[in-house]
């Protein structure tokens, strides 16, 4: 098939490279204009940018698709090169632009296939931005990719093809992500190969949730919930933006830890955020429904340790008390 492809990260850039390996042609790529990263803040390109550039593939970054708003004339040029593109169908994978309605009915004309999504969960279980990190932070056992058809809602359009994935107890979103990303890649190529054979099916009026992207502000443990509340939030919210701790007036970033099914009797007295046993194992802090063990640890400006390494620079001893954090979005 002759495509448009629009997509940004890392798990874009996936699924692009395995539509070119099957023999696609990409008539053109639409990604996110060079963003500042690094310490640096130097302007970087996109994981899709850096492999269009790499295959000599038609780019275009508009800073918005709407023909009315603040970029018209970059959408006004994002339309002809699209129109020039004489494409089948458009593949769209965590591009980052919301797509008005012009560019659905761009893609709907006779002989085209409209515009594709690789949604990374099983809808409608995850609509929105985070599926990956919402379904570990809420405990979900699996997940999957969702190839649907775009309408003008946000993930509402009809399904064409589903794949389940288990969700492992030591999965963080960066583990999941891999995964995820590489079963949304097999999954477009296997729908792209048959289109004449779609089935669309509408999606479930019930078990809707909306996956709010992750903001830096839910990062702050919150030491009056669960340990297994805040087991998952570190393991979803790895690598960013790191669930984090305050002790001894330093922001430590938790990048590992478990939920202890045999609460220590130390704990039972101690209060939600107070250490109560330190060991080259972990650092056991209480909670406000049992304890939890912290197995991988930053300090600001350090590298990511083991417990036990952290704990040789980092003198930590029953009874200290990390910081509360009650305004953490994870206590309401």
């Amino acid at each position: 098939m002759r495509l448009i492809f629009a997509g940004t990260p890392e798990f874009a850039r996936v699924a692009l490279e395995q539509i070119v390996a099957a023999g696609h042609t990409i008539a053109l790529v639409l990604t996110q204009p060079d963003r500042p990263a690094g310490r640096g803040m130097k302007l970087q390109a996109s994981a899709v940018k850096q492999f269009a550039q790499a295959h000599g593939l038609a780019l275009a970054q508009p800073h918005g698709l709407r023909l009315d708003g603040k970029y018209a004339q970059e959408a006004a040029a994002a339309a002809q090169a699209m129109s020039a593109a004489r494409a089948d169908a458009m593949v769209v994978v965590a591009y980052g632009l919301i797509l008005p309605q012009w560019v659905l009915d761009a893609m709907a004309g006779p002989g085209q296939w409209g515009c594709l999504n690789i949604h990374g969960s099983l809808l409608p279980r995850w609509r929105g931005a985070a599926p990956i990190h919402r379904a570990i932070e809420a405990g979900d056992h699996e997940t999957g990719v969702t190839i649907m058809q775009m309408d003008a809602g946000l993930d509402t359009g009809p399904m064409l093809l589903q794949a389940r994935l288990p969700i492992e107890a030591n999965d963080t979103s960066v583990r999941l992500h891999d995964r995820v990303a590489a079963l949304g890649a097999r999954l477009i190529v296997q729908a792209l190969a048959d289109p004449a054979a779609w089935v669309a099916t509408a999606q479930a009026a019930q078990g809707v949730n909306y996956a709010h992207k992750i903001e830096k502000s839910e990062a702050a443990i919150d030491w009056q919930i669960d340990a297994a509340q805040i087991a998952r939030q570190v393991r979803a919210f790895n690598p960013f933006p790191g669930a984090s701790a305050v002790l001894l007036g330093e922001t430590i970033k938790v990048w590992d830890a478990q939920a202890q099914n045999d609460v220590p009797a130390a704990a039972l007295s101690a209060r939600p955020g107070e250490v109560v046993s330190v060991g080259p194992e972990g650092i056991v802090v209480r909670t406000g429904q049992g304890a939890i063990r912290l197995t991988e640890l930053q300090r600001p400006g350090a590298r990511r340790l083991p417990a036990a390494d952290f704990l040789r620079g980092f003198a930590v001893h029953a009874g200290m008390a990390f910081d509360a954090n009650a305004d953490s979005p994870l206590a309401h």
